[in-house]
């Protein structure tokens, strides 16, 4: 969700009740496999989990700021270890950030399943305007965006987060339109994207501004496309 493609750890309790839907409560109701019923248990108590401690290091960091508190402290509100704690997230940055193979999946997506008749470029316009407008609503969000906006640490480590995507992107290009996966032109075409994003995301209008961004992406694809 969020500005800049990060995802809110409040947020998360709707992907935890997703995961459990799809993922543990599926059983066949004839035969009791107790095998089956195990491993969901502790699948949903992983989740639980990791959930607690992305609730408790939010909280922190929005009472008193990244910086300053420490990742012993995150696990000790969470009741772990800050082994348990690194066994979930991979650094203190992590915390703060999740959902990264969706954010990459939906961006594939955008290309994959645009209507028929649609440039690239603007699939990648409409699919940035919904994302940027994902939970303006919610009421962390504010906060949750100067905490990473004022955190040198944390915009370094999601800019790069984002830009992880560009491989894939590049390929799911390159494969629609019949060219080699490292077609230089897709990948060029992927990174313009994805570092248009925060110059889309800073303006107060951000329809307008992809589609001033994304114009003159399409056009200079277009022309590329035709020759």
């Amino acid at each position: 969700m969020a500005m800049r493609g990060v995802v809110m750890p409040s947020m998360k309790a709707h992907r935890l009740q997703k995961c459990n839907h799809s993922t543990f409560e599926v059983v066949t109701p004839v035969r009791y496999d107790r095998a089956v019923t195990e491993l969901g248990r502790r699948e949903r108590k992983k989740l639980q989990t990791r959930q607690s401690i992305a609730d408790a290091a939010l909280e922190l960091f929005l009472a008193r700021g990244f910086d300053d508190v420490g990742v012993k402290e995150i696990a000790d509100r969470a009741d772990v270890s800050v082994t348990t704690l690194f066994k979930h997230f991979p650094s203190k940055e992590a915390l703060l950030f999740d959902e990264d193979e969706q954010q990459e999946a939906e961006l594939v997506g955008a290309v994959r399943n645009r209507p028929a008749g649609q440039s690239i470029p603007r699939a990648l316009r409409d699919h940035f305007v919904r994302m940027s407008y994902g939970h303006v609503d919610h009421p962390l969000f504010g906060a949750f965006n100067r905490l990473v906006q004022e955190t040198p640490a944390l915009r370094t480590y999601e800019h790069k987060m984002w830009m992880r995507h560009q491989e894939g992107l590049a390929r799911a290009i390159a494969e629609e339109v019949g060219v080699p996966a490292d077609d230089v032109r897709c990948a060029a075409l992927a990174r313009f994207a994805l570092e248009s994003r925060d110059v889309i995301f800073d303006r107060e209008d951000r329809e307008q501004a992809a589609d001033d961004v994304f114009g003159l992406l399409e056009h200079g694809w277009a022309a590329d496309q035709q020759s």
